[in-house]
């Protein structure tokens, strides 16, 4: 017996798939903000339209609501990203309080400063997941955008949180699964990502000198709450030269980085002498 306002999914009258409980207008709107999160271009409403799978009218619609809730914003004429309203709220959900308005002051700090690109993330599962990036004023800043999902066994941004997370963890993610390689220093096993895992820790840091792209290199701290959990990191990305001009320069990056994670987890509630991680360069 069913009362008013409450479907019984036992009820025969209602014993449907699962599909039918699925809202259209919903999965159109998941699937658009996907496709602007992967760096599609809008450039072409019909094509975009086609490849969607949506009409045209259905697409400008879209545009227009989720431009007006700010879960995208305009980059340049037919181009979108990922914008702060469903970033926001994504750290509220996920953290109980708005990571990315605390952070992003210093992630923009931070990017003047050292001159690279900069970038807040977290972790989904397997995945490390752009939540906020700010680029300084020069030349060959990095153009990976807000949303963006990255293998994180592959970049600083993901494995800063991995290093730091209970090993049982980590190994129920990746042990006897496949690794996918960007680069022919990417991490392609369990063991190999155990013991870049366990070097980064030791050091304080996650660093890359190619391991996801050719002739890149990212430095990234971790970043934890009240209770000493790691929840979230910052890195800075740009060419290897840069990270390589002079005998100091790396170790002023490595610093500035783990300035600015220190400064953020305070911000989110983290005490200093809560452990013995001192965000020091080993």
């Amino acid at each position: 017996m069913t009362t008013e306002g409450h479907i019984s999914m036992s009820d025969p009258e209602h014993n449907t798939d699962e599909s039918s409980y699925i809202s259209p207008p919903v999965q159109r709107a998941a699937k658009l903000l996907r496709y602007i999160g992967e760096g599609g271009s809008l450039a072409n409403i019909r094509s975009a339209a086609s490849t969607l799978g949506i009409s045209r009218t259905t697409l400008l619609r879209l545009l227009h609501t989720l431009e007006t809730e700010r879960f995208i914003e305009p980059v340049r004429e037919g181009e979108y990203q990922i914008g702060i309203g469903l970033v926001s709220l994504v750290g509220e959900s996920a953290f109980g309080q708005d990571l990315v308005r605390i952070a992003l002051p210093v992630v923009a700090k931070l990017a003047e400063k050292t001159g690279l690109s900069a970038h807040l993330g977290v972790l989904d599962g397997r995945e490390a997941v752009y939540l906020a990036r700010r680029v300084p004023n020069v030349p060959l800043a990095s153009n990976i955008s807000v949303g963006s999902r990255v293998g994180a066994h592959a970049t600083t941004l993901g494995r800063a949180i991995l290093a730091w997370m209970d090993p049982a963890e980590v190994r129920k993610l990746y042990e006897d699964r496949p690794l996918g390689r960007y680069t022919n220093r990417t991490p392609s096993s369990w063991t190999a990502l155990q013991e870049t895992l366990h070097r980064e820790q030791q050091i304080g840091y996650s660093e890359s000198d190619g391991l996801y792209s050719d002739g890149v290199s990212s430095i990234a701290a971790p970043i934890f709450d009240e209770s000493d959990r790691v929840i979230a990191s910052v890195n800075v990305t740009g060419p290897t030269t840069l990270f390589e001009m002079s005998d100091s320069r790396r170790k002023k990056i490595v610093g500035s980085v783990l300035d600015a994670a220190r400064e953020i987890s305070v911000r989110l509630g983290w005490r200093e002498n809560a452990s013995d991680k001192s965000y020091s360069i080993s």
